[in-house]
C-alpha cells in the first residue's frame, strides 16, 4: 500500500565575508556546522553530475530531482527570495541529506545569506552502506520539505544565533529532538503533512535501516501518530475559519 494511501486510511479515521574575520573563527565555523549532517534525510540514488537547473533565479537544482524541489518549494512561498542551492556531495555522514548556511555568506545580513540542501545517495550506518536506488516521489519530496523546514528555522536567526544553535545540535540530544520536530512542523504547517507522513512511514516500515536507527529517528521525530493529529488540528482550524466566513 502505497504512504499516501495509508495515510488517508488513517486520516478518516483520525555584504561578502567579513575581511576581519580570522582563520581561527572560521576553523570554529567549520567545527560547529558539521551537526547538520545529523539532519535525517534522504534522496533517491542519482547521478551526482546530473545537469543543473536555475528556479526563481535563485534556486539552483539537478534536473532529476527538479520536480520534486519545485513542488516542495511550492509550499514556502516564504523562502522565494532565499537563495538555495541544492547539490550533491560525496562523503556525507549519518544522513543523505543536509541543509546549511553557506559559510562566506554566514556574516553578511540576513536577507543576504544564502543555503544549502546537501544531498548524498549513500549512507554509512554502523559501517555498513546503504544506498537507495528508488524512492517514491512522495517521500522525496517530504524529505526536501523536511530540509526547507531547517532552513525556515535559520533564515531569521542571527550569525551568533546560528552558532549557538550549532553548539546545542551537536552537544544536546534533547535539542536535537526539538530541532527536528520543529522543522516537521513548518512543513505541515504549511501543507505538507502527507509528504512528511510518506517520509517517516518509509524510514519505520519500509527501508531497511537497522532498528537501533530506527529507534532513534523514532525518539527524535514526530511521530506518524502525532503528524496525523497536528494535520487534523489544522484542517479543524481551516474548518472553522470557513464557517465563520460563511455565517
Amino acid at each position: 500500500m502505497k504512504s499516501f494511501d495509508k495515510f488517508s486510511l488513517l486520516y478518516q479515521e483520525a555584504q561578502k565575508l567579513k575581511r576581519s574575520i580570522s582563520t581561527n573563527r572560521i576553523l570554529v565555523l567549520m567545527l560547529i556546522f558539521p551537526f547538520f549532517a545529523s539532519n535525517w534525510s534522504c534522496a533517491a540514488k542519482r547521478n551526482i553530475e546530473a545537469k543543473k537547473i536555475i528556479y526563481q533565479d535563485n534556486k539552483v537544482i539537478p534536473e532529476n530531482i527538479l520536480d520534486e524541489a519545485r513542488i516542495a518549494l511550492s509550499f514556502y512561498p516564504e523562502l522565494e527570495d532565499v537563495e538555495i542551492e541544492f547539490k550533491y556531495k560525496k562523503g556525507i555522514k549519518k544522513s543523505f541529506m543536509q541543509a546549511q548556511p553557506k559559510i562566506v555568506d554566514l556574516f553578511k545580513g540576513k536577507k543576504e545569506r544564502s543555503y544549502y540542501v546537501l544531498m548524498s545517495s549513500k549512507f554509512l550506518i554502523q559501517d555498513e552502506e546503504f544506498s537507495i536506488d528508488e524512492v517514491p516521489s512522495e517521500v522525496l519530496i517530504g524529505w526536501l520539505g523536511h530540509e526547507l523546514g531547517h532552513i525556515m528555522d535559520y533564515v531569521d536567526k542571527s550569525a551568533t544565533e546560528l552558532l549557538k544553535f550549532g553548539t546545542g545540535y551537536i552537544t544536546s540530544e534533547n535539542f536535537v529532538s526539538k530541532a527536528e520536530r520543529k522543522a516537521d512542523t513548518y512543513a505541515i504547517n504549511r501543507g505538507m503533512g502527507n509528504y512528511i507522513f510518506a517520509t517517516k512511514d518509509f524510514i519505520l516500515n519500509h527501508s531497511n535501516l537497522p532498528d537501533s536507527y530506527k529507534r532513534r529517528k523514532a525518539r527524535l521525530y514526530l511521530s506518524p501518530a502525532e503528524i496525523l493529529a497536528m494535520v487534523n488540528s489544522l484542517e479543524d482550524d481551516d474548518l472553522e475559519e470557513i464557517e465563520e466566513e460563511e455565517s
